[in-house]
């Protein structure tokens, strides 16, 4: 198959692109960063040097591929100018109309859990409206595939537990987190874009569901430090400390109302109905083996 992968040399697009080389596929990835290409031609990929806000640079390398795969780029929270809401809708409306006009017959997309929901979810709200852009488009085969929390995001941790010795947030603590692995993010997609399929598909990814204490009780013993506690705190608290640290308040907002949505149950409502029946392979104690070598670093 000919595949266009977004996202660059990622923690998912890169496992994603090796894989399906792997597997004999013709790979085209998406990247901003002309610096990039010469990595991902080493990977036996095709270098596309863009910007996905681009609709005429998207529909031209979209144009002849089998399938594609589009994912929202990172944005730099702490980044007083930046208007989240509008730079994740522009790239989702850009998609949706590169789609349409490339021909392109077979999607996945990169959405994430809490999707469902119209509100109360946050920064991730505008995962719901652009799965309903994308929904709109007539003979497209589309998978949202819907992520659960990934394991890197404890990385923010870090300068937190070395100065207090504790994960203190407004989530976790005696509730479930569900967990996932970037490297199980690229297996799932490259199953979804690699099968025949028609119609609209959502496949939640998970590899592993830990409490915050059992969470931390893990990266704890990986840092030297097995008495870690995880510490739930109050929204307020969690809102407050986020603005200290210099991330933008709505943002900040955003991010918290996100995390009490975890933590409330709300945000995993859909994802508990329709939670996939193998998780991932990879687990936490893995991942704290590559979170220990960075805590170490700093």
């Amino acid at each position: 198959m000919k595949i266009t992968i977004t996202g660059s040399l990622g923690n998912i697009s890169k496992p994603l692109a090796q894989e399906l080389v792997q597997k004999g596929h013709e790979i085209t990835i998406i990247s901003s960063n002309r610096e990039n290409q010469k990595a991902i031609e080493e990977l036996g990929a095709k270098a596309a040097i863009g910007s996905v806000e681009d609709i005429g640079f998207l529909t031209q390398t979209f144009a002849g591929s089998d399938a594609v795969y589009c994912m929202i780029p990172r944005a730099n929270y702490f980044d007083a100018n930046l208007d989240l809401d509008a730079f994740t809708r522009n790239i989702g409306n850009s998609y949706g109309e590169a789609i349409a006009k490339s021909g392109v017959k077979k999607v996945v997309f990169l959405s994430s859990i809490g999707a469902h929901l119209e509100k109360n979810s946050g920064i991730i709200q505008r995962y719901n409206e652009i799965e309903a852009v994308l929904n709109t488009l007539s003979d497209v085969s589309i998978t949202f595939m819907r992520p659960t929390s990934f394991f890197y995001n404890v990385l923010a941790y870090i300068p937190m537990i070395k100065s207090i010795d504790a994960i203190a947030v407004n989530y976790g603590a005696d509730k479930i987190i569900p967990w996932v692995s970037p490297l199980d993010i690229a297996s799932a997609i490259t199953e979804e874009i690699t099968t025949p399929a028609n119609g609209r598909k959502i496949r939640y990814v998970t590899s592993e569901e830990l409490t915050g204490h059992e969470t931390a009780k893990i990266l704890g013993t990986a840092i030297g430090k097995p008495d870690l506690k995880w510490v739930l705190t109050s929204d307020e608290e969690s809102l407050n400390g986020l603005i200290q640290a210099g991330m933008q308040p709505k943002i900040a907002t955003g991010l918290i109302e996100m995390y009490a949505g975890l933590y409330n149950g709300l945000l995993a409502e859909d994802y508990n109905r329709n939670k996939p029946a193998v998780f991932g392979k990879t687990k936490m104690a893995d991942y704290a083996k590559e979170f220990a070598a960075i805590y170490n670093q700093k």
